[in-house]
């Protein structure tokens, strides 16, 4: 990595950095390779392109809406190899692969003396208890206890000091960034009467489900139609308990599947300890969210709506304080393909080089 004075690592800013994006064919692989292609810090080291086919395979016949006049169209999608890796002299891999390929990869990946940006859940949650929903084959070992213990859980809101200097930035998953996002000031300032009880009612575009076709996804099925699923099971849970410090009968989390192409819309239940007033409120999320160019607080009583956020990088945050000043709605929105994933991402990675956070994102 190519360093100058600055707030990278040791103080320094990496002025050039080689980036790898393995799993580029998905929604999220699409949208974070526009972003890393149009990175103002990334122009002259286009990122390296990597899937499991045995064959080459043009950028733009997997994705034409990424054809431009500087150079994408000459772009491949390579054959995955370690190889390659040192070869292109990469320095920073993203992995947007199924939670069990990246389990396996990243060890080695470390080993290499990468550093890892990884979209999946592999590396996220540091409970056992937590993990169990992924059944991976080695949790527990003495490898995957040491990894675990560096991934740094990768939401810059609430911990970009660790994620400048981390190995192994473990990226939220989309429902859990929009939940987390929308109660951490008041979970954190105590604010929340946590006997009451959360609850948050969470609604996705299909997108969220991934590229793959099934039969939920399906659009006869996702057409004019809203559903719930995995209720008192999905794997975000985990997420949310952990970082937002948590017990399982302290909040209830239900998904929805909307008849969307993208967008997350939260709405969080919760219910204050003491009386607040709207300008408390409003002052506790602008505080808590100053340093933090990629939130943006709605004024008291204007609630944000999926259009507002969608296709942009942003988390929008607003609510409304009941006349008894403690029950109070907060409603969370967000582009799942996004700050729910890729842009998040790369969020992460201008972290890590000591770039501005959000650098080819606003």
């Amino acid at each position: 990595m190519h360093r100058e004075q600055g707030t990278g690592v040791g103080d320094q800013m990496i002025s050039q950095v080689q980036t790898a994006v393995v799993g580029v064919s998905g929604y999220a692989g699409m949208e974070l390779a526009r972003l890393l292609l149009h990175h103002p810090r990334l122009k002259a080291v286009p990122p390296v392109f990597l899937g499991r086919s045995d064959a080459e395979t043009p950028l733009t016949a997997l994705h034409p809406q990424l054809m431009d006049n500087n150079g994408a169209a000459s772009l491949k999608v390579e054959p995955f190899s370690w190889e390659l890796l040192k070869e292109r002299d990469v320095e920073v891999l993203f992995l947007a692969t199924p939670h069990e390929q990246s389990r396996e990869w990243v060890p080695r990946v470390l080993d290499l003396g990468l550093r890892v940006i990884d979209l999946s859940g592999a590396w996220r949650l540091k409970k056992p208890a937590h993990r169990a929903v992924y059944k991976f084959d080695d949790d527990g070992q003495r490898h995957a206890v040491a990894i675990q213990a560096k991934a740094v859980y990768g939401s810059p809101e609430l911990h970009r000091d660790e994620i400048r200097g981390a190995e192994l930035v473990a990226n939220p998953g989309c429902y859990a960034t929009s939940a987390i996002l929308g109660l951490k000031p008041l979970t954190a300032g105590g604010w929340v009467d946590l006997a009451r009880g959360i609850v948050c009612d969470a609604k996705s575009g299909v997108s969220g489900a991934g590229k793959a076709p099934t039969e939920k996804t399906h659009y006869m099925y996702a057409a004019d139609n809203l559903s719930a699923y995995g209720v008192f099971a999905h794997r975000h849970v985990g997420e949310l308990l952990e970082q937002l410090d948590l017990t399982d009968e302290q909040i209830v989390f239900t998904p929805h599947l909307l008849p969307i192409p993208r967008g997350i819309l939260s709405t969080i239940y919760v219910t204050f300890r003491e009386k607040k007033t709207a300008a408390e409120v409003e002052q506790r999320y602008r505080e808590f969210y100053a340093e933090s160019p990629l939130v943006r607080v709605f004024a008291a009583g204007q609630l944000p709506q999926i259009q507002y956020s969608v296709r942009t990088n942003f988390c929008d945050i607003g609510f409304t304080l009941h006349n008894d000043g403690r029950r109070c709605v907060i409603v969370s929105c967000l582009d799942n393909l996004l700050k729910g994933a890729a842009g998040q991402a790369v969020e992460n990675l201008n972290l890590m080089c000591g770039w501005g956070e959000a650098e080819g994102l606003a």
